[in-house]
């Protein structure tokens, strides 16, 4: 297996336009707890941009563009930032969030989408805080993919569990 390459187009961009990429402008650089704040913009992210527009298949091609994306801006920021992982560097959250609600509207007839989007946000912030199931493993990984990938694999956790979870509470108040 090939190691794994940074993309080479974040190189050309300024450092400004890096940094505010990857920390979501002040979000990620002045405000308490930035990814959850992070998370907060995923949430609205997904509500204006996929929520009513597209099925599993297009949320999935489309969250690959922008996972790619945080990829490069994330390993470029934290390589010009001199610090592996660091808190202020959020798109990671922005991205998968969108991840979390794959399939949501087999969820929403029986269930409002309040309490959905309620608790697929605090199973994504539970997991990518304490990273169960090996996900803690993946930040491991080199560069932007490391930073990136284990909020991926938090979010589709969220997403098991939010369906599973989702299918039991059909079941019992039925």
């Amino acid at each position: 297996m090939k190691a794994f390459k940074q993309p080479l187009w974040p190189k050309f961009l300024a450092t400004a336009v890096v940094l505010n990429c990857a920390t979501l402008g002040p979000l990620g650089r002045r405000l308490p707890a930035p990814g959850t704040w992070g998370s907060v913009a995923g949430l609205l992210y997904f509500t204006v941009f996929f929520a009513e527009r597209y099925g599993v298949l297009g949320t999935l091609l489309l969250s690959a563009v922008g996972i790619y994306v945080a990829i490069a801006i994330c390993g470029e920021a934290e390589f010009r930032l001199g610090k592996r992982d660091p808190g202020e560097i959020i798109l990671d959250e922005f991205v998968a969030v969108p991840l979390c609600f794959l399939g949501w509207p087999l969820l929403t007839p029986e269930l409002p989408n309040w309490l959905i989007f309620l608790s697929g946000f605090a199973l994504f912030r539970l997991f990518d805080i304490v990273k169960p199931f090996g996900i803690k493993r993946l930040q491991e990984l080199p560069g932007g993919l490391g930073v990136v990938v284990d909020d991926v694999a938090a979010a589709l956790l969220a997403c098991a569990v939010l369906h599973i979870g989702g299918a039991l509470a059909i079941h019992l108040v039925l």
